[in-house]
């Protein structure tokens, strides 16, 4: 299935990946030489692992880079979440990345993440500090920070308590309205421009063949409530516990997406929490980091993990 699996002209040069792990079969492009650092990238919603497609292939100059699909989106395994939502906790996919980094012969690695991708990689940091060289969170607070802004301002962020409703009301609203419609009108409205130009036809067309599958949908509904359930316990666990990532942290945030309005900066919340030290920059961007600004984003990224 190699062919087309994954948006393979995406990434020229990269092979495909298909891991038996503890979460199901998962999927994942994997470019550069093998004996170069290994540096994974985890995607956010509601994409997939093609959202690197204008960044990976630098990167894979001096790093050996893997995408990597999350359990329920795009070729990874969807399964139910269960009553607790325990499955799509990121401490469950924490430590399944983990096994499946392993698999692939990397047990410490750079570690880069946007949106629920970032929300992964910093709870893995968290619970695995000593697997992680150096993490790269884009256009995120943490999630504990983003649920009091949500109570703060009712409102914001609607997309996060409708997702995170029972099942399956927010899947079949999706289903009803369209999944085009929906996530379509997502992507486009977190764009600086507020259309979907940024992002590559051949990404999109990923990202909607992922999100038509109603196992998928549901995966991501399931995503959203173990945010809104364990992951959002296991950050104020670690807040009261005075947990902090050891490791060097560099917060990339949009001036159009996540900045405007907030009470405090997207670093600031960062350092009041799990990472008192992190650097970081305000991207001239939309939500989409990777798309929207690549050549600022990869220049922020290449100078941090030359650190």
């Amino acid at each position: 299935m190699d062919g087309d699996v994954g948006g393979g002209d995406l990434f020229p040069g990269f092979e495909a990946l298909w891991i038996e792990g503890p979460g199901g079969r998962a999927f994942a492009r994997a470019g550069g030489p093998a004996e170069a650092p290994p540096l994974l990238l985890l995607h956010g919603f509601p994409q997939t692992h093609a959202m690197w497609n204008r960044l990976a292939p630098d990167l894979a100059r001096d790093h050996r880079v893997i995408c990597l699909d999350l359990k329920g989106y795009g070729w990874s395994a969807a399964p139910a979440g269960g009553p607790d939502h325990e499955a799509y906790a990121k401490r469950t996919l924490g430590r399944e990345i983990v096994a499946l980094m392993e698999k692939i012969g990397h047990v410490h690695f750079a570690l880069c993440g946007h949106d629920r991708g970032a929300r992964v990689a910093y709870r893995l940091a968290l619970d695995e500090p000593g697997r992680v060289a150096r993490l790269a969170l884009l256009d995120i607070v943490p999630t504990l920070v983003q649920w009091e802004r949500i109570e703060a301002q009712p409102g914001a962020n609607p997309h996060w308590p409708f997702l995170a409703e029972p099942a399956p009301r927010p899947e079949d609203e999706i289903l009803a309205r369209g999944p085009d419609t929906y996530f379509e009108g997502l992507l486009a409205g977190w764009t600086k421009a507020k259309d979907l130009a940024p992002f590559d036809p051949r990404a999109l067309a990923l990202y909607r063949q992922s999100w038509n599958v109603p196992e998928r949908i549901r995966a991501m509904c399931e995503d959203y409530r173990a945010g809104a359930g364990p992951d959002r316990a296991a950050d104020a666990a670690d807040l009261a516990a005075g947990r902090t990532l050891p490791m060097p942290v560099l917060v990339l945030s949009s001036d159009a997406y996540l900045e405007p309005g907030r009470p405090e900066t997207a670093l600031a919340s960062w350092h009041r929490t799990f990472a008192p030290r992190a650097t970081g920059e305000i991207i001239p961007s939309g939500h989409f980091l990777a798309e929207e600004n690549p050549g600022r984003t990869l220049s922020a990224l290449r100078a941090f993990l030359a650190g």
